[in-house]
């Protein structure tokens, strides 16, 4: 349990690093596409398709807010949720909504990344670190693909933002905050455990999304 019995540990470091990095890299990777810097655009690119590796092997292996098992829950749940929830108590982590829109926006960017990978410009000049493995056509497809689904990843962007207006605004419920310092305060009579982390398997996932990125990024050339 946390020392300072006003507040609990909700989110561990490596969940607040993606979540934080992961909005400067999207912001550089649109700019830089915007402004045809295609060597920026796929240094982001290559950073964000990491970064959405290791949260997905975090939603197995993090601490307890961070896994997926903890905040996906079923029809049900989010219906008894939207029933009973008054949106003033805060939540240990992503509430049955926020689970799934969680899931959504990582499951869209890592589309994105991987169709970048693989995309070809109409000339045929810019290419992804793995168009060598399809026919240029898939490469104009897979160009077509990293666009489009880049402009479904806006309006899902979109809706997060509203949806924390709206508890930040209406129900002055603070989700910035706890992102930004990992606590969030208590409730009367919460008991809640603060979250704790394995550093072994965060080396562990570090280790493994550095190798499987680098062999991407080579286009799996070994030679």
């Amino acid at each position: 349990m946390s020392t300072d019995n006003e507040t609990v540990k909700v989110w561990d470091p490596f969940v607040r690093l993606f979540h934080w990095s992961l909005i400067t890299l999207f912001a550089i990777a649109w700019w830089s596409g915007e402004n045809h810097d295609m060597d920026r655009h796929r240094q982001a690119g290559y950073a964000i398709f990491a970064l959405v590796l290791f949260r997905v092997f975090w939603g197995f292996a993090g601490g307890r807010t961070a896994r997926f098992a903890q905040f996906l829950k079923g029809p049900g749940a989010i219906a008894a949720y939207l029933k009973t929830h008054d949106g003033e108590t805060p939540s240990d982590g992503h509430n049955p909504l926020g689970g799934w829109s969680v899931v959504a926006l990582l499951s869209v960017i890592l589309a994105i990344t991987l169709a970048g990978l693989f995309a070809v410009d109409v000339d045929g000049i810019e290419s992804g670190p793995l168009a060598d493995w399809v026919s240029f056509d898939q490469g104009r497809m897979a160009s077509e693909w990293h666009e489009g689904v880049f402009k479904a990843a806006l309006g899902l962007i979109g809706l997060h933002v509203l949806a924390i207006g709206y508890y930040q605004i209406l129900n002055a419920q603070n989700l910035i905050g706890p992102m930004i310092t990992g606590k969030r305060d208590r409730t009367k009579g919460e008991a809640a455990a603060d979250v704790t982390w394995s550093p072994v398997a965060a080396l562990i996932g570090i280790a493994v999304v550095g190798a499987l990125t680098w062999l991407v990024m080579s286009g799996f050339k070994l030679g």
